[in-house]
């Protein structure tokens, strides 16, 4: 199964909660934090919900 390496690039300072919760949940703390998951839809939809926040490149 693919894996995601999501990057977060931008701060969540003035974001709502939904994306707090989502960055969270994804693990990402800091501007900088890099985390590995797998391409699962559960996953997809918390980047969606902060896709300008976060940049996605698929792992092999």
């Amino acid at each position: 199964m693919a894996e995601l390496k999501v990057t977060q690039i931008r701060s969540k300072i003035g974001g709502n909660s939904e994306q707090r919760n989502s960055l969270r949940s994804l693990g990402l703390h800091h501007v900088g934090d890099v985390v590995v998951k797998q391409d699962r839809p559960e996953i997809r939809g918390m980047i969606k919900a902060v896709r300008h926040l976060v940049t996605v490149e698929e792992v092999e």
